[in-house]
């Protein structure tokens, strides 16, 4: 009579199921991270959008009479800070910040009417966001 000898450790077939269970984790965890990486940069660029909206209202406060008069207006929809006249600096200059933070593709509109009712909106390209559509555009109306 012979007596078996009981087996110990893992066979090679139960070591290559723990790390296939293991890769496909780690995997996961990488694609969440990226997920996460894209919607934080979406965020970022919805932040500087308002934060470039708040600025130029600041800019609209601090000169009521011409933002009352629509001198500071920006009009039609504007993307490229060279399509302004040389006279408009103010409006160049912050299309030029918007496309500084929110890249080339970032477009601005301001329109103040009569009683210091304004209305600034801007949009963006972001193409990063997940399930998120490409045209992005914040539209921001206060009183002076």
């Amino acid at each position: 009579m012979s007596v078996r000898k009981a087996e110990a450790g893992f066979s090679l077939v139960e070591v290559l199921v723990a790390m296939l269970i293991i890769s496909i984790g780690v995997l996961g965890i990488v694609a969440l991270q990226s997920l996460a990486l894209r919607n934080t940069g979406s965020s970022m660029e919805r932040s500087q959008a308002v934060i470039q909206t708040y600025s130029y209202l600041e800019i609209l406060r601090a000169n009521r009479d011409e933002a009352t008069n629509s001198t500071l207006d920006i009009q039609p929809m504007t993307c490229d800070p060279l399509n302004r006249p040389e006279t408009e600096v103010i409006q160049r200059n912050w299309l030029e910040q918007l496309h500084e933070t929110l890249g080339p593709g970032a477009c601005g509109f301001v329109d103040c009417r009569g009683g210091g009712q304004c209305t600034i909106i801007v949009q963006w390209n972001d193409t990063r966001a997940e399930g998120g559509s490409e045209a992005q555009q914040l539209i921001t109306e206060t009183i002076l």
